[in-house]
């Protein structure tokens, strides 16, 4: 049998590969596998211990390890909105890269919070994180399983985050978002469902390097979607390039009645998303506070270190 890490290591160097559209080189495929799988190795050994930190202390104390290990600075605005108890539906953007560890410490509160997410390989290899989440299976998208344990995890009182794109969106601190036309109408069916449930929008951005956007590499990609998983590829790889200010910005809550209505919905995320890519990410610097308490407006979170755990 396989150990986790060496799945994660295969999985990762494969993913990496292709980000570069190195994983169609023929006769050569076998070398850069072979000179893939060190990195690979080494993110691996960082995801292994980020799932060991979600086993023993829960998915924000593992998100601000992962964090730590991948951006610049992380800004929180809004923690006030998020309620300690009760059934909990955050919604949210989806830029990939650490957006949902971001989430996970915007909503620490919550230590009950479940995240519905598509199914991948990697996740067989970190039990711990895999325990959190409903998945979804991508090749037959059927989901009637999840849809039952969502709504039996809100119908708990317990907290619930979704994706409704249902897929990799722009970063909003580096092109347009557009709307959100095109999410699903998941918040609507769930809230029929527990109607007590409350929704919170949530968005976030800042969570692709600019300058690793910039690299040569990364601008061979004509393709804004392939360019930014390139950029966050070389972030990965290179810790000069994790000069990132990703930034959460939680927006009011919505009653259950008008979470129904999927335009009033997409009309609160959409302005959430307009103000967060009309703001930019915020330039108050990294400061020395850790993440503060529900009641503040704002707060710094400076590549929080997990103080029970050493680095990897």
């Amino acid at each position: 049998m396989v150990d986790n890490l060496t799945a994660l290591s295969r999985a990762n160097a494969r993913e990496m590969l292709a980000a570069f559209k190195l994983d169609r080189l023929g006769p050569l495929q076998p070398v850069a596998e072979w000179l893939a799988r060190f990195p690979a190795r080494r993110l691996s050994r960082k995801i292994l211990r980020f799932d060991d930190l979600v086993g023993q202390y829960g998915l924000a104390t593992g998100g601000r390890y992962f964090l730590n290990e991948f951006t610049g600075s992380v800004e929180i605005d809004g923690q006030q909105h998020v309620p300690h108890s009760g059934p909990l539906l955050a919604l949210s953007n989806h830029p990939g890269m650490v957006d949902a560890m971001a989430i996970w410490v915007a909503l620490e509160h919550r230590p009950d919070l479940k995240i519905i997410a598509s199914d991948r390989d990697i996740f067989h290899a970190i039990p711990n994180i895999r325990s959190r989440l409903l998945l979804v299976d991508p090749r037959t998208r059927c989901r009637s399983g999840v849809l039952r344990a969502a709504i039996s995890h809100l119908r708990q009182g317990k907290a619930l985050l979704t994706f409704p794109a249902g897929a990799i969106e722009p970063d909003p601190s580096m092109r347009p978002v557009g709307t959100t036309v095109g999410w699903s109408d998941s918040a609507g069916v769930l809230v029929r469902a527990v109607p007590e449930t409350t929704v919170l929008p949530i968005a976030v951005s800042g969570v692709i390097s600019k300058t690793a956007y910039r690299h040569p590499i990364a601008k061979r990609f004509a393709n804004p979607k392939e360019r930014e998983w390139a950029a966050a590829t070389l972030q990965v790889l290179f810790r000069h390039f994790r000069d990132t200010q990703t930034r959460v910005v939680i927006g009011g809550r919505v009653s259950s009645e008008t979470a129904r209505d999927q335009a009033t919905v997409q009309a609160a995320m959409d302005a959430l998303l307009a103000r967060v890519a009309d703001a930019g990410v915020g330039d108050s610097g990294v400061g020395d506070a850790e993440v503060g308490p529900a009641s503040g407006d704002l707060v710094n979170v400076p590549n929080p270190r997990p103080r029970m755990a050493p680095r990897v």
